[in-house]
Order: structure tokens, then C-alpha cells, then sequence
């Protein structure tokens, strides 16, 4: 046998045992996660008179799933570019860190918006063990690139109800000490987002839009892609760039499975500005888990320009806030 094709046959050999641990790795994964949201739900039923961080009661029953949108957790990428080519350095984007370590995996974001707060879904809450450690009035330590700190309080917005259309997925996070490194992203607050192009953060699961999602290293992505409908939320599509009536961007992508609160970022007088928080991609009669983050997948962002007046009243503060 020729010796490129020796090598050739070798290197798909390699590929098809990759392929088989990646299944392997998630189907351990899902069975996991599936029994940690069984004995939270039943920790959450346990305790909900323990929480008073949570603005309502009838917060603390909340299942896991979301019935309209399956929970997201990181950057699925175009199969013709690479998923290491997305692979960004965190330094680089110093105000948004991941909540939680779960061996090598990071789950959930969350953003730094002002000198003593953060903002992320509010599911994250139950995701991790975020909520849980406040329940029991200890603080919770989170790694930035810039250091540890240490969020003291979680505030839940008060329409947060996964069963409810008009759930609002978004939870403010407080450190225990203002700092003012690393510098917050400023909120968008125009009502422009429909056709902006936006950059997507996310560490976790990737994998490729030919797919869904594939495997977890544990490595920082960003991905960019339109928004394509404004409503009470952002809505954006994973476009096929194989497709004749598609624009798919150069670095195009999509949220999978760890990013649930990631950001979406748009650009705006030469800065970056926190224009939505992930919290899901919706369930269209064709979704499976096994293909999460697809191409046509549209993924959902809470509208940060339309909670404004919410997020200023809880943290006390007015726009643009003082870093």
C-alpha cells in the first residue's frame, strides 16, 4: 500500500475511534446531568422556604428542562472552517467567566456588567451549584481572568417562569466587594438589534453544524451570527453554508450544550456591548438532543435592551454605570 494512503487510512481510523468515544463521553455526560437535575429538583422541593434570594415562591419549583427551549451550553461551529479556529483566549474578554467547574467541564456564563454585578440565566441558578450554595447563606467562588471572587447574592427576575410565556430567563449575580477589574460591559440599549451581527461566547460541548454537538474540551469559543427576529427576545439562526439562499458568515455558529447565560455581543462605537444572555435553542418538531446545535438551529437570547429599568432598579445604580 502506497504510504499516503497507508497514512490517509490510518488518520481515518483515527477520526472513527475519535467519533465513538465523543458518543461514548456524551451518552456518560447525559446520564449524569440527567440524575444531578433529578436530586436538584428534589433538593429544590425540599428546600424552597430556604431561599429568600429568589423573588418569588413559586420560583423554587422550576424543573430543569424548559418546555419551549432546551437548555444551551456551548459554540457548535461550521464544518468547514474548524472548531480551533474559533478557539479565543479568555484574557481577551476578561468580563465574561463561567460559573462552575464539573470535573474538566465549565458550565453556564455569566457577564460582569457593573463593579459589583454580574448578570446570567436565571436556570443557571439550578445548573450549578450557584443556587444551592446561597441557599445555605454561604458565598459562592467563581474564577475570572482576573482572579477568584465571590458572589454573595442571586436575584431572580421576577417574571422568571419556564412554564409561562412570559418567562424571563435572567438573574443578577452580586460580588461580595465592588472591583473595578476587570472593566463591566456596558448594556446596549437601543432597539435596533434585528439584521446586527453579534459575537457568541461559550466554553463546553462543541461540535459541528453537520452534527450538533460533538464533545467538551473545556477551551473558550466565540462565534459570530444575525440576529434575525426582535421580539420580547433574540432569535438567531445557524445558517448552512452549503446552502444557495443562505448568508453564512465567515465564523458562524451557535450555542450547544455549557453556555446557558453566555452573552451576545454587538459592536458599537468600537466597543463590545452586552446586547443578549443565552438561554436556549428552541424545540422545532425536527430537535433531538443527539443533534443539538445543527445547522437551521435557532437559538434564543433574553433582549437585554428591553430588562433595562429592572436591572438598574435592583442594582441601584443608572446607565451607563460607573466602572
Amino acid at each position: 500500500m502506497p504510504v499516503q494512503a497507508e497514512y490517509k487510512q490510518q488518520e481515518y481510523k483515527q477520526e472513527e475511534y475519535k467519533k465513538e468515544e465523543y458518543k461514548k463521553e456524551r451518552h456518560e455526560y447525559d446520564q449524569r446531568t440527567t440524575a444531578k437535575a433529578l436530586q436538584r429538583k428534589h433538593n429544590n422541593e425540599s428546600t424552597k422556604m430556604k431561599l429568600p434570594w429568589l423573588s418569588s415562591s413559586k420560583l423554587l419549583s422550576l424543573l430543569l428542562v424548559v418546555f419551549s427551549l432546551a437548555v444551551s451550553e456551548a459554540i457548535i461551529v461550521r464544518h468547514d472552517v474548524g472548531s480551533d479556529a474559533y478557539v479565543v483566549d479568555g484574557i481577551d474578554y476578561p468580563a465574561v467567566f463561567f460559573l462552575e467547574r464539573q470535573g474538566a467541564r465549565k458550565i453556564c456564563v455569566a457577564t460582569v456588567i457593573h463593579r459589583q454585578w454580574a448578570i446570567t440565566a436565571a436556570h443557571c441558578l439550578q445548573e450549578t451549584m450557584l443556587g444551592e450554595t446561597l441557599a445555605q447563606d454561604r458565598r459562592f467562588g467563581v474564577e475570572l481572568a482576573t482572579g477568584v471572587r465571590e458572589i454573595d447574592l442571586a436575584i431572580v427576575h421576577p417574571d422568571y417562569d419556564q412554564s409561562a410565556a412570559s418567562d424571563v430567563d435572567l438573574a443578577l449575580l452580586r460580588f461580595r466587594e465592588a472591583e473595578t477589574i476587570p472593566r463591566p460591559l456596558a448594556l446596549y440599549s437601543r432597539s435596533d438589534e434585528l439584521g446586527q451581527v453579534v459575537a457568541l461566547l461559550g466554553w463546553g460541548f462543541t461540535g459541528l453544524g453537520t452534527t450538533g454537538r460533538q464533545y467538551d474540551d473545556g477551551r473558550l469559543r466565540r462565534a459570530v451570527n444575525r440576529i434575525e427576529q426582535t421580539d420580547s427576545r433574540l432569535r438567531l439562526r445557524f445558517d448552512d453554508p452549503r446552502g444557495e439562499d443562505q448568508e453564512s458568515l465567515n465564523f458562524e455558529g451557535t450555542i450547544g450544550l455549557g453556555d446557558s447565560g453566555g452573552p451576545a455581543l454587538i459592536e458599537a462605537d468600537g466597543l463590545l456591548v452586552l446586547a443578549g444572555i443565552a438561554i436556549g435553542e428552541v424545540r422545532a418538531a425536527d430537535y433531538s438532543e443527539e443533534r443539538q446545535g445543527a445547522y437551521g438551529a435557532v437559538t434564543v437570547y433574553e433582549r437585554i435592551s428591553r430588562h433595562l429599568d429592572w436591572i438598574q432598579s435592583v442594582i441601584g445604580d443608572e446607565l451607563p454605570f460607573d466602572s
